[in-house]
């Protein structure tokens, strides 16, 4: 079985090929694309679990892709402390092919607005891209009346 993390080389290339013919809107528009059609099963955790759904996505998903990372599940909060993301690791620091400088950028529009859709307020704050360190931040939207 492939791994997921041959696929980040061909992630990366698209990322490049886009902005090249299309400038960093086709590139935004793409990662918009997937987080309204293939993120499914993080949208059935959410709306069924909230952050105990997102938890468990992660788990998975980060379990899978490996890297050095720290999830905190709270009562009211979510989360992800990224200490060496394995895709920005082989773009950035394994020098097979050209990097895409905004590789981690994907993250900002495949999970906020995805998890906005359903009362969270995230925050992607990427601490460090070159060397894979970023943080998620999940909070229940609190109403306002």
């Amino acid at each position: 079985m492939i791994s997921c993390t041959e696929f980040i080389w061909v992630y990366a290339a698209l990322f490049r090929f886009l902005e090249e013919k299309g400038g960093k809107d086709k590139v935004i528009e793409f990662w918009k694309g997937i987080a309204d059609n293939f993120l499914g099963n993080l949208r059935e955790l959410v709306e069924k679990e909230g952050l105990q759904g997102m938890h468990r996505y992660w788990s998975h998903t980060l379990g899978e892709e490996g890297g050095r990372h720290t999830m905190t599940l709270y009562k009211d909060m979510f989360v992800i402390d990224m200490h060496e993301c394995p895709s920005a690791k082989l773009i950035f620091q394994e020098g097979r092919d050209a990097p895409y400088a905004d590789y981690c950028e994907h993250c900002r529009w495949l999970y906020p607005p995805l998890l906005a859709e359903y009362g969270y307020e995230a925050d992607m704050d990427v601490i460090d891209c070159k060397k894979g360190r970023c943080r998620l931040t999940v909070r229940k939207r609190e109403e306002t009346f």
